[in-house]
């Protein structure tokens, strides 16, 4: 099976969000590259929000062209055998921290947002990352800072997605 068969199954078995899930099955029957970042038009990427329950916190990156706290995640790749392994890479290239471990269930929630030219527009299937007890991060060539929050923090310092993205996180957790 090929990465964007993958997609187009986990997106068919997603259930939540059933308006916006229909944009990304529509983008991606209308550009087979659809989730390559070559494809202007749009493409698939793939997050993972890092947390650790125990004691309820999650790891944001302040990315270093955007200059805002973000999920850590990123674009597909062509070794990317499946989506939940291309949001397990990013998350574990961003954080620095092995041994994550991504929550079952598949993804938490879907998030477009516009981007800056030349492409118009991320797709984002958004899923969690369990850190290991006692984890230590990392900052990454893409990351001005990595920086644990707490969870009534994220809301101070992160956008309306990423506080969404925490929202289904906890409801799963």
């Amino acid at each position: 099976m090929s990465l964007y068969d993958d997609v187009v199954l986990v997106l068919k078995g997603y259930e939540d969000q059933g308006e916006l899930r229909q944009a990304y099955l529509d983008h991606l029957a209308a550009h087979p590259d659809g989730i390559w970042k070559a494809c202007h038009a749009g493409h698939v990427t793939a997050s993972a929000l890092v947390v650790d329950p125990e004691r309820g916190r999650v790891l944001l990156t302040l990315h270093r062209k955007l200059r805002m706290w973000l999920q850590m995640g990123g674009h597909c790749e062509p070794g990317d055998p499946t989506l939940a392994e291309a949001a397990l890479r990013e998350a574990t290239e961003e954080s620095g921290i092995p041994g994550l471990t991504l929550l079952p269930g598949g993804p938490v929630r879907l998030d477009r947002h516009p981007i800056p030219a030349p492409c118009h527009w991320h797709f984002d299937v958004q899923y969690a990352a369990v850190a290991p007890s006692g984890a230590a991060h990392a900052v990454s060539d893409e990351s001005l800072d990595v920086r644990w929050f707490a969870y009534d923090e994220v809301a101070e310092v992160a956008d309306d997605s990423v506080v969404r993205l925490l929202e289904a996180v906890r409801a799963r957790i």
